[in-house]
């Protein structure tokens, strides 16, 4: 049976690689982004590979909105084998400069609306008696970072929440995945003075792909050479990470 993923914040970076990773792969999509016309051009690009498309209107930050925006999408491809949380912002913002607004949004997508979705992703996978669920954090989760401050914060505070639904839901037909990924080329982290070991997105999401397929717990994306780099960010002195 064909399967099917929902993938949010689908109309650039992560969320359109995924979404040509899996279009390749012959599954069903609905992708979702806060604008129709910026998935158009994509959709018509994968409707050549993939058995079926929907797509809709979706504003994470639009709380009351996300569930229903689920169901629409189960209803139309028949269920929802994977749902990816992807949808999110990066806006640097040092503290204390008057720059709460653009935190608060950081917050509010990254973290409130990844929840939102996550909440409505695993209703609909009772209902079904199976489901996966994809959370992407990121490396910034292990450590607070200069001018990130919220960004790393809701990365943090998204991959404990997994961690919480992994053990929640250990007896039940629903896998969480959480992949955490360094630096991959896109649009978010294109401003960025450094990104070390920083692949392409192709790469990238071909690597996030085969993990979700493979139903992994958690994975660093690439797992190499983050693995080893994550153990020595959490070692690395105040003094040192303040330079990043």
């Amino acid at each position: 049976m064909t399967k099917s993923v929902l993938i949010t914040g689908a109309s650039r970076g992560l969320g359109e690689g995924l979404a040509r990773q899996f279009a390749a792969r012959g599954y069903k999509l609905a992708l979702t982004a806060r604008k129709l016309e910026d998935l158009e051009s994509l959709t018509e690009q994968l409707r050549s590979e993939s058995p079926q498309v929907c797509v809709r209107s979706l504003d994470v930050t639009d709380f009351d909105a996300v569930p229903g925006v689920l169901r629409e999408c189960a209803e139309e491809l028949g269920g929802l084998d994977i749902v990816i949380v992807n949808a999110g912002v990066a806006i640097a913002a040092r503290g204390g400069q008057g720059m709460f607004e653009q935190m608060r949004t950081t917050i509010d997508v990254n973290l409130t609306g990844a929840i939102a979705t996550a909440e409505a992703a695993l209703e609909i996978f009772r209902e079904q008696g199976k489901g996966q669920l994809v959370g992407i954090s990121s490396i910034a989760a292990l450590r607070g970072m200069p001018r990130q401050g919220a960004y790393c914060a809701t990365k943090a505070g998204f991959s404990k929440y997994l961690e919480a639904l992994r053990c929640e839901t250990c007896n039940e037909s629903i896998s969480i995945t959480e992949l955490s990924p360094g630096y991959i080329d896109t649009e978010l982290n294109r401003s960025l003075a450094s990104r070390p070991f920083v692949i392409s997105a192709d790469k990238g999401t071909r690597i996030m792909a085969d993990l979700i397929e493979k139903q992994v717990g958690f994975r660093y994306v690439p797992p190499w050479p983050w693995t080893l780099v994550a153990q020595f960010l959490k070692l690395l002195p105040i003094a040192m990470l303040r330079k990043f």
